[in-house]
């Protein structure tokens, strides 16, 4: 029986005959509708004709979360008086509930996006609602645009409405082609604003390190908010730890506290929904911001963290950061307060801050890692994405990387196109490294223990299965918690995905599997490749499936043929070991990584990688690390499961990073020469070289001479004086007179000077046999003639009144001419070289500086005399005359003037 008196208390039900209007007249529609207006319940039961009289149309609902799109289809359901699977279902991974009569049908976005890859025009379906669609998941924008693109080219009259309360509505408008935007005003209660920061300053959040002082007050709020409001309390933290740590600071609390998230049994979801008699302290993920109402809440504690996943495209690492939540996520879970009354937010940051934050989450498209992305467009015939209708499109260099991987794993072929694998691929569910991992896992191990081990992959285990891979599967084949069930699940799908055509699936693999009609496959979030809640996303790079196919991956094992048929075990470990390292390492092979001491690895992507202390791996000689991370400012990754390896499983997984080359280069001050076995960054074995390439060489010596300079060149004094001549020239007269000064320069043009002798060397001690001043007369200016001209225009030595040639010295940006001051006598005017005074530096008759002129006529004129006053008496044996200028120049004392 229809509740037809819940139905009419909708508010948003005075926005229906607009919408109505909108999608007859342009077939799509922006509907925004704040939290409690019943856009998510009502409007799909109107557009299906199952209430207010309307033609009975095919609605399919989709949900960004699993928890959404089973409450959306209770609800419904019960707004019509039925259960569910009846007029209204819903399709999640691993279960659905919905019959024949279903008309409305609520799926996650992974679900109908793997439902359009295999039935693109989408058949029986005449209406589709993307719900919550300001939340901007990938899995989400990738329907939305596949959609458009349907009703364009196939079925114009396929229906598209995009809903959400907070929403960038004028850019949705935009996308579906000049929508209209249908506004549902609603009757929401009002919410008071209570801003509660911390007393003392905390941390920000870096990685996934959320301050302890943080949570410590969130749960302090919470705390207050029980003594000072009524009614239930549900409060917004980041993720799995950050729930479980405020749940443990509010022990005595006289209230239920319930954990919600994704990870969280159904029971434990369904829970936190229904309505209870004891008072309730709810601490949930974004999960609950959208779609759901939660009974008895009229508190909301909003700790103003989200967290959002990060891609780190040159180590092949991704990560889930945590960030301040956008404005738009505050106004949603604000809203949460008032969906029955009146109620109250307490926002743990001050009003200051909040005009600072963004106005809406960041889009995935931008952050995220795009593997699975581009396989879907690439099946979907556009590999680039250029025509697809997205809001933002996706980044070029993360969608580079991201074709790489999917050329690697033989998805596709180097013009994007998607090859018959990569069809099968795409339709398997998975991220297309763990889609590899499960067809060249199954034909090494067989498709039941493959799988087992990528489903253990697709949804991380929980922290306290520990960082073992192999341990962890032993674990949940045991356990009986929410994560095990959906593990039994999703492995007992991929055993019957991987399967050869024709062949029968393993006992059971039909339990709990659940899939839209038309063939579609369950759902799959973007980016979910070794991720949970709190870790990082798959890695980019290259694998060959040439290297890696049946029959050539061995971890000493056959294909499964019964019970007990599993692989040799590396290393003595059990069989799972194995198993599960072969799994992990053809899932992500640039992470294969080789021990270098105390728990610390290095991958062959190049990054090095740590274990946690205690770990029970720290032994292991080799790894294939299936989750990993990167700590803000740290150079290493952070290890946060793996299995252990042989190195001839990491050397079959990763065949397409091992090179054999040989390697030249400037080492601790003289050339190395070696042949190298590398398994990417990873050295395996080295010997030396005995006959290197010499243009390998000549490069090695270069690079020694940008390194450590010059230096190493043999540099006589008349060297090191030609270049300051050289030097000073290029500076004053420029044209064809070289720079000498640089060091860069000079190596610039290593052919035109330092040859024949460099490439006759191989190692440190022949530079220094190469006459750095005989090879610098190759740069002289030959070919115009200017060379002949260098010792008029810069002479080694200028001769002086008194007969002597003194050398001048070029090394400084004026010459510089050291002479005895009696050398002078008579010397009116300041001698010059390529036109620039030289700088006199006036020695006493001990060679002492006295005094320094560029103008001998002055100095004669006036600072003579004080010089003369201050140096006749400790040099009396030399002239000191009143008249410099007319005096006759000497290098003698006076006796000896007497007798010459």
């Amino acid at each position: 029986m229809i509740r037809q008196a819940a139905l009419d208390a909708l508010p948003v039900r005075e926005a229906l005959p607009g919408l109505v209007s909108a999608l007859d007249a342009h077939g799509a529609a922006v509907l925004c509708a704040p939290p409690g207006t019943g856009k998510t319940t009502l409007v799909p039961l109107v557009l299906a004709g199952l209430v207010g009289g309307g033609p009975r149309r095919r609605v399919v609902v989709a949900e960004p979360r699993r928890i959404a799109a089973r409450a959306a289809a209770r609800r419904m359901a019960w707004l019509l008086g039925e259960r569910t699977g009846g007029s209204v279902g819903f399709t999640v991974r691993g279960e659905r509930v919905a019959g024949p009569g279903t008309v409305v049908e609520v799926a996650t976005t992974g679900v109908l996006l793997q439902r359009l890859q295999r039935d693109q025009e989408l058949s029986g379906v005449d209406v589709v609602v993307l719900d919550e669609c300001h939340e901007r998941h990938l899995d989400a924008d990738t329907v939305a645009a596949f959609l458009l693109d349907v009703r364009e080219t196939l079925r114009p009259e396929l229906r598209l409405v995009a809903a959400s309360a907070t929403t960038d509505s004028a850019g949705w408008a935009r996308v579906l082609g000049g929508a209209p935007v249908v506004e549902a005003a609603g009757v929401s209660y009002p919410v008071e604003t209570v801003w509660a920061p911390p007393a003392r300053p905390v941390r920000p959040p870096h990685g996934m390190r959320v301050d302890p002082a943080q949570l410590a007050h969130v749960a302090s709020v919470v705390r207050r908010a029980l003594a000072e409001r009524s009614g239930d309390v549900l409060c917004f933290l980041p993720g799995v730890g950050e729930i479980a740590r405020v749940a443990g600071q509010l022990g005595g609390v006289d209230a239920e506290v319930l954990q919600v998230h994704g990870r969280a049994p159904a029971a434990a979801q369904d829970a936190a929904l229904t309505a209870s008699d004891h008072r309730r302290v709810i601490l949930a993920t974004a999960v609950a911001e959208s779609s759901l109402t939660v009974p008895g809440v009229r508190v909301v504690v909003d700790s103003g963290l989200a967290r959002e996943p990060r891609m780190d495209h040159a180590r092949g690492l991704g990560a889930l950061a945590t960030v301040r939540a956008s404005r738009a996520a505050g106004r949603q879970r604000a809203g949460r307060a008032g969906r029955e009354a009146p109620g109250v937010v307490y926002r743990c940051w001050t009003e200051a801050e909040d005009g600072r934050l963004p106005a809406f989450p960041a889009p995935e498209i931008r952050i995220a890692d795009l593997a699975q992305f581009a396989l879907q467009a690439a099946c979907w015939g556009d590999p680039d994405a250029a025509g697809l209708a997205l809001l933002d499109a996706p980044p070029a260099g993360a969608m580079a990387a991201a074709r790489e991987v999917l050329v690697a794993v033989g998805a596709v072929d180097g013009a994007g196109r998607p090859s018959p694998r990569g069809l099968r691929m795409a339709r398997l569910g998975l991220h297309p490294r763990l889609a590899r991992a499960l067809l060249d896992g199954s034909a090494a191990l067989g498709a039941r223990r493959a799988a087992e081990v990528v489903a253990l992959l697709s949804e991380e285990p929980p922290r306290e299965y520990g960082d073992d891979l192999a341990a962890a599967w032993r674990s949940v084949r045991a356990a009986g918690d929410g994560y095990a069930a959906r593990w039994r699940a999703e492995a007992a799908r991929l055993t019957r995905a991987a399967a050869p055509a024709g062949s029968t699936a393993a006992p059971g693999a039909g339990a709990g599997a659940g899939v839209l009609p038309a063939g579609s496959a369950p759902e799959t979030g973007s980016g979910s490749v070794g991720v949970g809640p709190e870790t990082g996303s798959g890695a980019s790079g290259s694998i060959s499936e040439a290297a890696v196919g049946p029959g050539r991956v061995t971890a000493g094992s056959a294909p499964e043929t019964g019970a007990g048929a599993e692989p040799r075990s590396p290393l003595g470990r059990s069989p799972d070991d194995a198993a599960a390292g072969l799994v992990a390492a053809l899932a992500f092979p640039e992470r294969v990584a080789r021990a270098k001491g105390a728990g610390a690895f290095l991958m062959a992507s190049g990054t090095g990688a740590e274990l946690g202390d205690g770990s029970g791996l720290r032994n292991a000689p080799w790894l294939a690390v299936a989750v990993a991370d990167r700590p803000p400012h740290s150079a290493s990754a952070r290890i946060r499961l793996a299995a252990v390896i042989d190195e001839d499983t990491a050397l079959a997984a990763a065949a397409h990073l091992r090179t054999d080359v040989e390697e030249v280069r400037w080492e601790a001050g003289d050339v190395v020469a070696r042949a190298a076995r590398r398994l990417g960054a990873v050295e395996l074995a080295v010997r030396p070289l005995r006959t290197p390439d010499p243009a390998l060489v000549r490069a090695a010596l270069l690079d020694g001479l940008r390194t450590e300079g010059l230096g190493l060149l043999r540099w006589s004094p008349d060297a090191g004086a030609l270049r300051a001549r050289l030097g000073f020239l290029h500076r004053t007269l420029g044209g064809a007179w070289p720079d000498v000064a640089d060091d860069a320069v000079l190596l610039a043009r290593a052919d035109d000077w330092l040859e024949p002798e460099l490439s006759r060397a191989r190692r440190r001690a022949d530079l220094a046999r190469i006459d750095a001043g005989q090879a610098l007369n190759r740069l002289l200016p030959w070919a115009t003639g200017e060379a002949v001209r260098l010792d008029e225009l810069a002479p080694e030595r200028i001769e002086v009144p008194s007969g002597s040639r003194i050398r001048v010295d070029y090394a400084s940006e004026q010459p510089v001419l050291a002479v005895k001051l009696q050398e002078l006598f008579g010397l009116a005017e300041t001698p010059r070289v390529a036109g620039v005074p030289v700088l006199v530096h006036l020695l006493s008759p001990a060679g002492r500086p006295a005094a320094v002129t560029a103008d001998l006529a002055s100095f004669w004129q006036g600072g003579y005399r004080a010089v003369r006053a201050e140096l006749r008496g400790r040099y009396p044996k030399h002239p000191w005359p009143e008249d410099p200028a007319t005096a006759e120049p000497t290098r003698h004392t006076n006796a000896r003037l007497r007798r010459d």
